[in-house]
């Protein structure tokens, strides 16, 4: 008999649905494989809350949430009223809001039932989940390396078989970045497309809630769930927001996986001028899979060079720091933050007004020319990271050089976030040590679900829904 967590979401979704299991059990089966994990994705495990949830999923009769009685995780920079929310940081320990966010209240209305705190490194600002509260959270399997960040606790837990999926947020890669290094699909929205974490109101509009899922029909499942839909409608609270071009179900275009389609393979990155960037062989490979698989199923492939961002790594370095300047934490907890949240809060707080509205104004500037630049085509190809999953020490003490270091492992995925483009990282390749290699495609705004049908197609012809699970089940 297979085991609930080799399930697909959506076959286990089914048997809740039709009551074959109950979704007690299946909580029961996730919570007890949360206690034999060795990756350190959880920081919180809320097991009486988790039972009682599912308890009444259970007695109720209505079987027609969008994620009905599935487990998921709260990212713990994420509110969820009454349990510990502390950001990563001794700065924040043993915090407990009064209040969740939107996004938790999205999800819980949707059925879901949360499990506890994913982990991320300090207020989720570097590209890999390591803190001094909650120590490293590694790739599954692999103890001597990372599983990438922010959302690394997310993804260690659904490649670990901790979760069936799990939500992320993603400011500069921290969806697509860990989901690559753990072999996974991850999906960033358009700005503006999750009404609960849409990027609206933040300076930059950098971050977006998205989710990490094994299959490309589980992520669209769950983004389905995050969309929140009230009687089909996504009840957007803006003007401001993403195209939704076709409205329908983004999990019907993920089944269907149609169309042909006019896809470009970007030469370059915006960091090519400041950081030594070098994109490595297994990078390259991934590319080249995708690159193939995608010539055969009939789409036109081109090439394309990156778009001149002058700037670009000067304006991002001063907008990630202003991002920072907000942190809260006092002069007497100073001693609590770590080194890397120290000097970007230090330098974003130093910023002159002049500088951060120069900043603005040329993320504006950036993402005009870029969705100009990608507008012909219907997706742009890219590695989702230009390095393998790294060493748990690759990064070093020294804040500037980790800073760097982050660009050289990453450097495709920042630039997606200024322009407010969806993308898909697909876990089409993997090194001859046996570690997963993304394939990172970015769409036109609003334009998810075309996304999700070139996944699709993919994954149809790479099936990696159980290479994960084959690997780094515990």
């Amino acid at each position: 008999m297979t085991a609930l967590h080799e399930l697909t979401a959506l076959d286990l979704w089914d048997a809740l649905h039709r009551r074959r299991v109950s979704a007690r059990e299946v909580a029961e089966h996730y919570l007890a494989r949360i206690e034999r994990d060795a990756s350190n994705a959880f920081v919180t495990v809320t097991v009486d809350a988790a039972l009682a949830r599912a308890d009444a999923i259970d007695a109720a009769d209505d079987r027609t949430p969008v994620i009905l009685g599935l487990p998921f995780a709260d990212k713990d920079l994420v509110q969820r009223a009454g349990v510990p929310t502390q950001f990563g940081s001794r700065a924040r320990e043993g915090f407990v809001p009064s209040v969740s966010d939107p996004i938790v209240d999205v999800l819980d209305a949707a059925g879901g039932v949360s499990l506890g705190k994913t982990a991320t490194p300090e207020f989720g600002f570097s590209g890999h989940t390591s803190s001094a509260l909650t120590g490293h959270t590694t790739l599954p399997g692999r103890p001597d390396l990372g599983a990438g960040g922010s959302s690394g606790g997310a993804a260690a837990a659904v490649a670990a078989g901790l979760l069936p999926f799990a939500p992320g947020s993603d400011g500069g890669g921290s969806i697509r970045i860990p989901a690559s290094v753990c072999g996974l699909v991850g999906l960033k929205p358009s700005r503006g497309r999750v009404p609960a974490h849409s990027g609206l109101g933040q300076i930059g509009g950098l971050s977006v809630a998205g989710p990490i899922a094994r299959t490309v029909r589980d992520a669209a499942l769950l983004m389905e769930a995050m969309l929140g839909r009230v009687n089909g409608v996504v009840p957007h609270r803006t003007t401001l927001r993403s195209p939704e071009l076709d409205g329908g179900s983004l999990l019907a275009a993920a089944t269907r996986g149609e169309g042909r389609f006019r896809i470009a393979v970007l030469e370059g990155t915006p960091w090519d001028d400041a950081v030594d960037v070098a994109i490595s062989q297994d990078a390259r490979d991934a590319v080249a899979v995708a690159v193939r698989e995608l010539s055969a199923l009939g789409h036109d492939v081109d090439d394309l060079a990156m778009p001149a961002l002058p700037g670009y790594a000067d304006t991002f370095r001063t907008l990630w720091q202003f991002g920072a300047a907000g942190i809260p934490f006092t002069d007497a907890q100073r001693e609590r933050v770590e080194p890397l949240t120290a000097w970007l809060a230090d330098a974003g707080r130093a910023l002159t007004p002049g500088q951060v509205t120069q900043g603005v104004a040329l993320f504006t500037a950036y993402e005009r020319t870029v969705v100009t630049a990608f507008a012909p085509y219907d997706a742009v190809l890219t590695p989702t990271t230009a390095l393998p999953a790294r060493p748990l020490d690759w990064y070093g003490d020294d804040p500037e050089e980790s800073f760097r270091q982050q660009v050289r492992h990453t450097p495709h995925t920042s630039f997606v976030n200024v322009s407010g483009l969806p993308a898909i990282t697909l876990p089409v390749h993997e090194t001859a040590e046996g570690l997963p290699m993304g394939a990172h495609l970015i769409g036109r705004p609003g334009e998810e679900a075309t996304l999700l049908a070139i996944g699709r197609q993919l994954e149809r012809r790479i099936p990696w829904e159980h290479v994960g699970r084959r690997r780094f089940a515990a």
